[in-house]
């Protein structure tokens, strides 16, 4: 499984906290771990996920992989600005949100145009198709629920 973590470059420490919750949640499942590769949200989860033993593959927004936040272990450099949005989705089995801005809302519009599963955490997501959840673990299973049910 491929999980996408998404969320702000710029996060409230509670994001933060939340974030490295995920990321260690879905590396404890045995997932990967993926995301835009910068820091805020990104960064954390990608913390969390590392510090669990998990994989961590960023998808860059710009051309140098050096741009990857310290826990990204595959940095992929795309020269796309925010149109990566649609390969870090498209490589997803499914999405988890973390807070966010309008970033954020574009990869939830793609993931559901594109019929995968989203999650919403602590970002006032109310979107027809989009799961809200209370915490970081309810956030992970609902997630991984959904991939095995497709």
């Amino acid at each position: 499984m491929q999980i996408a973590v998404i969320g702000s470059e710029e996060a409230s420490e509670e994001l933060k906290c939340t974030a490295k919750e995920v990321g260690r949640l879905i590396a404890k499942s045995g997932a990967a771990l993926l995301c835009g590769g910068l820091g805020g949200v990104m960064e954390y989860a990608a913390l969390g996920a590392r510090e669990a033993g998990g994989q961590t593959v960023g998808i860059l927004p710009g051309v140098n992989r050096r741009e990857a936040n310290p826990y990204i272990d595959i940095a992929i450099a795309t020269g796309m600005d925010h149109a990566r949005n649609v390969i870090l989705v498209r490589s997803s089995d499914a999405v988890i949100a973390v807070g966010g801005g309008y970033g954020t809302l574009s990869e939830i519009a793609l993931a559901l145009k594109m019929k995968k599963p989203v999650v919403a955490i602590k970002g006032g997501w109310e979107i027809d198709g989009v799961m809200v959840a209370r915490d970081a673990t309810e956030a992970v299973r609902l997630a991984i629920e959904r991939i095995k049910s497709l």
